[in-house]
């Protein structure tokens, strides 16, 4: 996590040098990247290691997060998310994917979506029959291979992919 905070902070700092919008910074994470990538938004108000220079000073909250087939933040009896997954209305949107297939259970996916919607976090949660776990982008003759052009969709609806 401490990585991923160092990444959205330094590609922030460098925004202007890069010719990118510095309000237009997101984050992708698969399976446990998708964790990481859901926390670091999550708790992207406590910075999880001490400022190393005024990359640090920035601010290291993604615009938004797309998490897929993500892990981790369910409880051992897969019933509740883990009581440090709090999203709160500051959380960035999110799109998730999940096949409801997938050995890394789906509720991971499914009570993540409805605790950011209690929140009022704009959120757009797909879960396809099939697709198991690891797809990726790769063609696997499943539905859930149409992610990143959902993804797509949902970045333009959200004004991330505007010039």
């Amino acid at each position: 996590m401490q990585d991923v905070q160092r990444a959205v902070s330094l590609v922030r700092s460098k925004a202007e040098e890069w010719s990118i919008d510095p309000k237009r910074i997101g984050i992708l994470g698969f399976s446990a990247g998708g964790e990481t990538a859901g926390l670091a938004s999550i708790m992207h108000a406590k910075r999880q290691y001490e400022a190393a220079d005024k990359v640090d000073e920035v601010s290291d909250r993604p615009d938004f997060a797309v998490l897929i087939y993500p892990g981790g933040f369910l409880e051992k009896d897969n019933s509740k998310l883990r009581e440090y997954v709090k999203p709160t209305k500051d959380t960035p949107p999110m799109f998730l994917a999940h096949a409801f297939d997938d050995p890394v259970d789906v509720r991971n996916s499914v009570l993540l979506a409805a605790e950011l919607k209690a929140v009022g976090v704009s959120t757009e949660l797909h879960v396809f029959a099939k697709g198991g776990h690891g797809y990726g982008i790769r063609d696997t003759g499943h539905l859930c291979n149409t992610w990143p052009q959902r993804c797509q969709d949902w970045m333009g609806k959200q004004g991330y992919l505007k010039k």
